[in-house]
């Protein structure tokens, strides 16, 4: 008999809550087939079996939450020893394979932006098949690697190879994120999708391979169509007894985290917020370009990505607003960061994330572009890793996709500075004394008044409105 305990998913997380068990007691359970889904602070985890045989007792129900260290399953192993990992593809092999460069809809972060572009594959890439001596041996007994899977696997695998498994080349990093937030659906399956308005990431596939059918979809639309039927039905009349009226739902996981986070950073940091009216009339145009150019072909681009590039200059011309303050020993201190990991605030099933790209100022526009669907792709999936949700310097938060023309953000906690990016609307504006229709946005910084003070906060923001205004400032 062996016991599973649950295991430290990274950043030194205490707890996880059991999501869904993936098996039941007497069922035969495979090496690295998921058996369980959990929820940290952080994110959604599926966890890999490392045993194979057949499982004798689950050690908590689903919604229960457990310390790092406990128990999660018992298994009546087949072998007297867990088997080798020996079904991952090599980290070559993914970056060769046919994976698209991104999905069709990359689902809203908190903001707006012009509908995806088509999806582009690149083609295959034939190898020579290796001798039969150079390959491995497949593994005794192995499940069908979902993409979630898949990915724990990769991660698991390349902490046992050590630091020579976790060097991904800069050409297989994307290749493995796209196989991964792939979505598996035919093209006439995605245009019935598109006609209905549907985010073919919110369906789940039901097809032979995981990949989703137009059953599938039609399925997810009658069900989005009865929760809106029953809207009316939503209130309950007053005769009813009043614990009938009031659903509670246990704070646990990500939301629990951001709660957490969210008062924290309120009731410590000292908010300022200020805001600006631009016309962003010429990045519209500048978008509608960089969607035309074949450096962008298959890539997703939005306003998003020029107001990025913007505050990641912005920031260089007004260094202490990618900063933070800490409490040492001695006294306070300000830190100001020399890279930028620039946050990004994405809305989930789950709770609001806030996962950033690392060194964001060594990227190009298009590199950033790329950055940000897979951000978002992975983000809406829940399977951000804890390390992508630390580390920021510096947040951008999108609330235009809402229809929101402007807000006052809370800091994310550790840094000092956020930038909330409205609507972009047409709405009459004075150019040279006429009055003309122009694509108006409201952009909207909070800042942490220990460390920005009010002009500095002013130039950056008007740096930053300088350059949705005219993004050929870029190129200086």
């Amino acid at each position: 008999m062996s016991t599973f305990n649950l295991p430290d998913v990274g950043e030194g997380l205490t707890e996880a809550e059991i999501v869904s068990w993936k098996v039941k007691p007497g069922d035969t359970v495979a090496i690295n087939q998921v058996f369980a889904e959990i929820e940290t602070a952080k994110s959604l985890v599926e966890l890999p079996s490392p045993y194979a045989g057949v499982v004798k007792a689950l050690h908590a129900a689903e919604g229960e939450t457990l310390a790092v260290g406990a128990p999660l399953f018992t298994v009546d192993e087949v072998g007297s020893q867990p088997e080798p990992l020996t079904n991952v593809p090599a980290v070559a092999d993914i970056a060769e394979a046919d994976t698209p460069v991104a999905s069709e809809e990359p689902g809203p972060l908190v903001g707006s932006g012009p509908k995806a572009d088509a999806v582009k594959r690149r083609a295959r890439v034939s190898r020579p098949e290796p001798a039969a001596a150079s390959r491995p041996a497949p593994a005794a007994t192995t499940a069908p690697a979902t993409p979630a899977a898949l990915a724990d696997t990769i991660s698991r695998r390349a902490t046992e190879l050590g630091a020579a498994g976790t060097r991904l080349t800069a050409a297989a990093k994307p290749a493995v994120a796209a196989l991964v937030n792939r979505v598996l659906a035919k093209p006439p399956v995605r245009k019935v999708a598109k006609e209905l308005g549907i985010d073919l990431t919110e369906v789940i596939g039901t097809g032979g391979k995981g990949e989703i059918t137009r059953e599938d979809v039609l399925s997810y639309k009658a069900q989005r169509e009865a929760e809106r039927d029953a809207a009316p039905t939503f209130w309950s009349p007053k005769g009813v007894e009043l614990d009938h009226r009031i659903i509670r739902t246990p704070v646990r996981g990500v939301r629990k985290a951001t709660a957490k986070a969210m008062v924290d950073s309120a009731f410590t940091a000292p908010h300022v917020s200020i805001f600006v009216d631009v016309d962003a009339s010429r990045t519209m145009e500048y978008v509608a370009r960089l969607k035309k150019s074949r450096d962008f072909e298959g890539i997703k681009v939005s306003p998003l990505l020029v107001l990025a590039k913007a505050v990641i200059w912005a920031a260089a011309r007004n260094p202490s607003v990618n900063a933070s303050w800490v409490e040492t020993e001695n006294g306070a201190e300000i830190q100001v960061k020399h890279f930028m990991n620039l946050g990004i605030a994405a809305a989930t099933p789950r709770g609001l994330m806030v996962p950033n790209i690392k060194e964001a100022q060594d990227l190009s526009m298009r590199e950033l572009a790329i950055a940000l669907n897979d951000l978002a792709e992975t983000a809406r999936a829940g399977k951000t890793s804890p390390a992508d949700m630390t580390g920021g310097t510096l947040t951008v938060t999108n609330i235009g996709v809402l229809g929101i023309d402007t807000g006052t953000p809370i800091i994310n906690p550790g840094e000092v500075a956020i930038v909330a990016f409205g609507t972009i609307r047409q709405k009459p504006w004075v150019v040279d004394g006429q009055v003309v229709p122009r694509w108006i946005t409201t952009l909207g910084g909070s800042f942490d008044h220990r460390v920005v003070d009010g002009d500095l906060s002013a130039r950056f923001m008007a740096d930053v409105a300088a350059i949705m205004q005219e993004p050929a400032l870029l190129l200086d």
